[in-house]
């Protein structure tokens, strides 16, 4: 008997990193569940979502694992960025001291994911502008200069860049193997390549330029 096919092609690994309490379980919720968390509770170790987008007409699977920020955590947490497609780096807006420590998270993920992992750089809490202690500029100035994608989260319900955010590291990962820098063969890849995808694994890419990133 013939098995059913997969409902999606690929399967992309993603991690959130960044300091205990930035937002990033409310990022992953407000994603997989398409539901406004005003509080989560702290992550213990990891967490785990899954959903289905439609990229490029063709279905992706993203499984995301969201990691602890808790210093205590991170030995445990490290061996989950191995085999991560796409990771989506997480800061308040309001706490300078999350920015400050970005540079530490973001050693973990060059150290510990493959050289093509998408990078997304996202500045949570951005509606309280009023308490705001990290200005657009310097973030801007930040991921411009490592060359990856930067957006700014609201902390209330508007859901528009938590999906741009999983989307524009899709259309990236997208376009790694399309090009041929990211070999699917490689378990470090963070890409699976489910029966139902066209053989050989490329695609016919209609992405737009990422908002605010570069072509590094």
């Amino acid at each position: 008997m013939t098995a059913a096919p997969y409902n999606y092609s690929y399967i992309f690994k993603y991690i959130i990193i960044g300091d205990m309490g930035v937002g990033k379980s409310c990022l992953l919720h407000q994603f997989t569940e398409k539901k406004f968390m005003a509080d989560c509770p702290h992550t213990i170790g990891v967490e785990f979502g899954t959903r289905i987008m439609e990229v490029h007409s063709q279905k992706v699977k993203l499984q995301i694992w969201d990691t602890a920020g808790q210093e205590r955590f991170r030995a445990v947490t490290r061996s989950y960025y191995r085999g991560a497609a796409g990771a989506l780096m997480v800061y308040d807006i309001t706490r300078r001291s999350t920015y400050n420590h970005l540079s530490s998270w973001l050693t973990d993920a060059r150290n510990l994911t493959n050289p093509n992992t998408v990078i997304i750089l996202i500045g949570n809490k951005a509606d309280l502008e009023a308490q705001r202690d990290v200005t657009y500029e310097e973030a801007k100035q930040f991921s411009s200069n490592l060359c990856f994608l930067f957006l700014l989260r609201s902390a209330v319900s508007r859901s528009e860049n938590v999906e741009e955010a999983f989307l524009e590291a899709a259309k990236k990962i997208y376009q790694n193997i399309q090009d041929g820098s990211l070999d699917l063969n490689a378990a470090e890849s963070g890409v699976q390549h489910k029966p139902s995808a066209p053989q050989g694994g490329r695609l016919n890419a209609d992405s737009q330029p990422a908002k605010e990133g570069c072509s590094c």
